[in-house]
């Protein structure tokens, strides 16, 4: 295990960078992560970390396509929001584990 310290906050992480704690989630640690990897983060970009934590604590395996029937963003939106790997990185930002379906 990692520890990955961001704005003067300690934070468990494993090698890829994801949090190993989700409790360890803040929305302004979200904001230091994304910036990191070039994003600035909107209350769009929170809509899906958000529906993203709640899938997580609700036990559902998360894929692109349910995140594209959420209701909430568009497949294209999606990965306009997170470019680069959208359900991979918005899942580091969410400070979820990285879903099975990411490799």
């Amino acid at each position: 295990m990692e520890t990955l310290t961001l704005n003067g906050t300690a934070v468990a992480v494993n090698a890829e960078g994801y949090l190993t704690d989700m409790n360890q989630w803040t929305p302004e640690l979200a904001k230091e992560m994304a910036a990191e990897v070039n994003i600035e983060l909107t209350p769009k970009h929170f809509e899906v970390l958000n529906w993203l934590r709640e899938k997580q604590r609700e036990g559902v395996q998360l894929s692109i396509r349910k995140l594209g029937n959420s209701g909430i963003v568009d497949i294209k939106t999606f990965y306009q929001l997170f470019p680069g790997g959208p359900l991979k990185i918005s899942s580091k930002l969410a400070g979820i584990p990285k879903p099975a379906s990411c490799v």
